[in-house]
């Protein structure tokens, strides 16, 4: 990797609440682009193929994020590191209404009033059938840390929303 020198420099000159308002600021653009690419590919394709393609990328993608994450915060392979991985993905970082739930041997995440389904609907979209997308990049992204680690749906669109869930997640670690 590069050594960046400059562009660190230029990073130091913004205290703490800038630095975090920049890298939330890339996160949204990021996202911004994600979503621009699957409309497009939606409106020429349809949703069916827009989902897929969406769900192949980004089943790489969580398997790369987690790489990357377990190098840059010196994680290892318990349920624990891959849970404080996942707090730093683009994906948990973007969520804004989410919840954590822990239990021994358990973790439990879900999504509240999310922003992008929220948009969909507003814009008179369909909701995103999301399940596909989100279980293959949660997935790659466990198994990264440990292919004993299991991802469970509870519920994601296309499924019915519950109350102010949108979607919920189960992590832990395979038993025996």
């Amino acid at each position: 990797m590069a050594d960046r020198k400059e562009e660190r420099e230029l990073l130091k000159e913004l205290d703490g609440d800038r630095y975090s308002a920049l890298t939330f600021m890339h996160l949204r653009n990021l996202w911004a682009v994600d979503g621009l690419y699957y409309l497009g590919i939606e409106k020429r394709f349809g949703t069916e193929a827009a989902t897929e393609i969406d769900a192949e990328v980004w089943a790489v993608m969580g398997k790369i994020e987690a790489r990357r994450l377990k190098k840059l915060l010196g994680l290892g392979n318990t349920l624990e590191d891959m849970i404080r991985g996942l707090k730093y993905s683009g994906w948990t970082m973007d969520l804004e209404d989410k919840e954590w739930e822990y239990h021994p041997g358990r973790t439990v995440l879900r999504n509240v009033e999310c922003r992008v389904q929220n948009t969909r609907l507003k814009d008179g979209l369909s909701v995103f059938p999301c399940k596909k997308v989100r279980f293959g990049f949660l997935k790659a992204f466990a198994r990264e840390f440990n292919e004993d680690l299991e991802v469970n749906c509870i519920r994601c669109p296309p499924d019915d929303r519950m109350g102010r869930i949108w979607c919920e997640w189960t992590f832990s670690m395979k038993e025996g």
